[in-house]
């Protein structure tokens, strides 16, 4: 399970509230349990490690309350009576001024959660809190205290954003990383950035969950792709990105504090000249059915910054659907691939290139659009006409607009469809004769040898 906040609101506080977790005044006693209760051990707040270093509190942002958790146990492993975890918190500049809260039924072994009373902890203050085991009339030992500095106020001012090699409101060579420099301005709340190409920036995520329920607190700088600390507080980072697509960009810049609370967020817009390649059949007309060698080049420039080494190539509508497949370049940047033409709308086809620095370019398209209903003729019922009469019968002939017709499916009125093989030629016929007067239809498309299904058609008649 995994815990997330984004830039105010806690979701995870509706969570808690469904884990049977009760607030007190004072312990309720559990049941009697086996063995001696024993200190609480993984001690965590906000989802965050504990820290017992009274001059480098944890930092969090409260809004209201804060999630302390513990595991109890006790000297006899194999006991599962129900205990209660016990928590005391006080501000560490009024001792005096302690509160108790129980989750009572905790069972042992599993991360006991419980909520600090949201009317004792004010922005900007440390408190200290600690745990302890409580198995009927019996209390373990008190952990050591950790400590919190409550940090509920944003930082107020917006970060900057500036890039040496892609300024905007020009148009710029692509192919190099974007380098950006953040700046929080001089306001010294500020500790890191947080960085996205897509907007809203992402929530950030605190904390995985593993066995028991014990948090794996995160490291959110570990992720360089999209954090980066500031070299001092209140000063700046520099950062080199590549833009997840060509044609240019915009970054999305928050600035965090110690307790990861975002600023309002900053955004810089930059523009890349096309760096698309190109894609050269070799034959430019292909028809449906015909396998054709497509060349792809690298765009000049882009190839002189970091050389092309693959190219993403889509396809649309196929028989199969869409495809994506990747092709590999020569040390030049160039590459080859075969492309059977089999989109029964036409072949529309989509290529990017991919530099050796991640880069990635604009797209580029080829197209070739081609008809694959089967032609109708009939000379009694002509499309569009009328003629015959009921119970007179008709030939409706089916000719093929594609190679590799075998056969044709078809279907007249509301009747079950029907099928007829076609000939060497890709032709074939079928006779049918209407049981009344008035409008009719018909509708066919033919088969591939390869078992594609084609367009169909739909042909309309009267009949006298």
């Amino acid at each position: 399970m995994t815990i997330s906040f984004g830039a105010r609101p806690r979701a995870v506080l509706a969570l808690l509230g469904t884990l049977g977790l009760s607030l007190a005044a004072a312990a309720s006693p559990a049941n009697a349990a086996d063995g001696a209760p024993t200190t609480p051990t993984q001690l965590f707040n906000g989802y965050r490690n504990c820290s017992t270093d009274a001059d480098r509190p944890t930092y969090l942002s409260a809004l209201g309350n804060v999630v302390v958790e513990g595991i109890p146990g006790t000297t006899d492993a194999t006991g599962n009576s129900p205990l209660s975890v016990r928590y005391q918190a006080w501000p560490v500049a009024d001792p005096s001024r302690t509160e108790t809260v129980t989750h009572d039924r905790a069972t042992p072994g599993d991360e006991a959660r419980s909520l600090l009373p949201g009317d004792m902890l004010a922005d900007g203050q440390t408190y200290a809190w600690r745990a302890q085991t409580v198995a009927g009339d019996a209390a373990s030992d008190w952990s050591a205290p950790c400590y919190v500095t409550i940090d509920d106020t944003r930082p107020a001012s917006t970060p900057s954003v500036t890039s040496p090699n892609y300024p905007p409101n020009r148009w710029n060579q692509g192919g190099d990383p974007v380098r950006f420099t953040l700046s929080a301005n001089g306001d010294d709340d500020v500790t890191g950035f947080q960085f996205s190409w897509t907007q809203p920036v992402p929530v950030i995520v605190l904390a995985d969950f593993g066995d028991h329920g014990v948090p794996r607190p995160r490291d959110v700088y570990a992720d360089s792709a999209h954090f980066v600390r500031a070299d001092a507080p209140g000063g700046s980072a520099t950062v080199d990105l590549v833009p997840p697509y060509g044609g240019g960009g915009t970054l999305s810049v928050q600035s965090l504090d110690r307790a990861l609370n975002p600023s309002d967020t900053a955004s810089y817009s930059f523009l890349v000249g096309n760096t698309a390649p190109t894609i050269t059949p070799s034959d430019p007309s292909p028809e449906f059915g015909d396998t054709t060698t497509f060349t792809l080049r690298p765009d000049a420039g882009l190839q002189s910054r970091s050389p092309v080494v693959s190219y993403s190539v889509h396809t649309f509508n196929g028989p199969d659907g869409d495809r994506t497949f990747d092709v590999v370049a020569a040390a030049d940047g160039t590459a080859t691939t075969e492309l059977t033409i089999d989109g029964i709308t036409g072949e529309h086809v989509t290529v990017t290139s991919r530099s050796a620095n991640g880069w990635v370019s604009d797209p580029t398209f080829w197209d070739i659009d081609y008809d694959t209903t089967p032609t109708v003729a009939s000379e009694v019922y002509p499309e569009d006409g009328s003629g015959g009469g009921a119970g007179v019968p008709g030939t409706f002939t089916f000719t093929p607009k594609v190679q590799g017709v075998v056969s044709y499916t078809y279907a007249f009125d509301t009747e079950p469809e029907a099928t007829v093989a076609a000939g060497a030629d890709g032709t074939a016929s079928v006779d049918w004769a209407p049981d009344s007067a008035g409008s009719h239809s018909l509708e066919v498309y033919a088969t591939t040898r390869s078992g594609i299904r084609l367009l169909a058609y739909d042909y309309s008649f009267t009949v006298n």
